[in-house]
């Protein structure tokens, strides 16, 4: 009878493991998938700025040459371009570095936006298998299996952290493996 008991106890201290780990996970994969939403939504807004300061700065250079090529042939025509053509082109070259370098600050915030998603989304992959693992140390009644979800919630966390405080640290890894 003491055999029973005491294996029945240590069969509830593991699914009390399984329990709390898959809880404590499951949370933490909620909270970082709405930090990764978030996340998702300002590369979006990123993105869309860029390609609208490009399209920009496409359309000022464009404007700048038909600028040039009008006082060109006004000045071939008459010997002087009026004086609203060199106000333009020179507002259409003072408007294109400022142009381009913002199209390429808005790519950078992409960038930097981008290793958070990746570490978010790593974390979700880690977090999902540290899950299911524990799930099935439950069905086998394998502590080592536990163990085992352990690391891999462990890594899902770490993760979170680095997404969730700004760290650098990026998955390459796992983003060249899966990406």
């Amino acid at each position: 009878m003491e055999i029973e008991v005491s294996a029945e106890a240590k069969d509830k201290r593991l699914n009390r493991g399984v329990a709390v780990t898959v809880v404590v996970l499951s949370v933490a994969m909620g909270l970082g998938n709405i930090k990764d939403g978030n996340i998702v939504q300002a590369m979006e807004q990123a993105q869309a700025r860029s390609v609208d300061r490009w399209n920009e700065y496409q359309a000022t250079r464009v404007k700048a040459r038909v600028v040039e090529t009008s006082m060109a042939e006004v000045a071939a025509a008459r010997g002087t371009a009026p004086a609203t053509f060199t106000a333009d082109l020179a507002r259409y070259k003072n408007e294109t570095p400022q142009l381009k370098a913002q199209a390429q600050e808005f790519e950078a915030q992409y960038d930097a936006l981008n290793i958070h998603d990746d570490q978010f989304d790593a974390s979700e992959a880690a977090l999902s298998t540290a899950i299911s693992v524990a799930a099935v140390a439950a069905l086998v009644e394998a502590p080592w299996v536990l163990a085992a979800a352990w690391v891999f919630g462990a890594f899902g966390l770490f993760l979170s952290l680095c997404g969730f405080a700004g760290w650098g640290f990026h998955p390459d890894v796992l983003s060249t493996l899966l990406g």
